[in-house]
């Protein structure tokens, strides 16, 4: 079976995943390593959400911007005409992994509770229950410099790997994704060297 990547980021009208809304949803679909689509979903807020203007002020937008996007259900339609290209929700051994930056304790649960609100109860049916989580993978690979660092943010982490990263761009979801996505091929590859070089040691170790 394929290696199937939903990366994605989430921007959000604030920090509560029941009572705040998704109002930016970006995402790139990686098989085996190659990308085959991209998407960038504005979406209206959820009637009732709780709207958090340092939230908005962080990404750069408007109550009344927000307010003109298309709803959540017309977003989710799409959302499930791209995933269903690429995935059969009713074969147990096809799903996608979400990765993303701090993806498992944030953007996951708001991306799940999106399809909850609109009575999809089978969010598990498309993605793995363990997700790829850039954050925790630099986390190993930074440990020896995380005392110098000023935080563990994903712009810091970044330049900290060596990536580029343009300040003015930050918390446009469609950039940060690139980001993650950059993070997560260099320090997967460094993994997949590591395992490698390990094989070759057991591998003499056993002659």
């Amino acid at each position: 079976m394929a290696e199937k990547l939903l990366v994605y980021d989430c921007e959000t009208t604030g920090l509560d995943k029941q009572q705040s809304a998704i109002h930016q949803l970006s995402g790139m679909i990686v098989i085996d390593g190659e990308i085959k689509e991209e998407f960038d979903f504005k979406i209206r807020p959820h009637e009732g959400a709780k709207i958090s203007d340092e939230a908005l002020a962080v990404s750069g937008v408007t109550l009344e911007q927000i307010s003109k996007y298309p709803t959540p259900l017309e977003v989710y339609k799409q959302i499930i005409e791209i995933l269903g290209k690429y995935v059969d929700k009713f074969n147990k051994q096809d799903k996608f992994h979400l990765a993303g930056y701090n993806n498992r304790g944030f953007d996951d649960e708001f991306f799940r509770a999106l399809f909850e609100r609109l009575g999809d109860k089978y969010f598990g049916s498309w993605f793995w229950s363990d997700s790829i989580d850039a954050m925790i993978l630099a986390s190993g690979y930074l440990r020896g410099k995380r005392s110098q660092m000023v935080n563990f943010k994903l712009a810091t982490v970044a330049a900290a790997c060596g990536i580029k990263v343009e300040d003015e761009k930050l918390h446009d979801a469609t950039y940060d994704l690139m980001l993650t996505y950059r993070l997560i091929k260099g320090i997967t590859m460094l993994i997949d060297m590591g395992v490698e070089k390990w094989k070759e040691i057991k591998q003499e170790q056993n002659k």
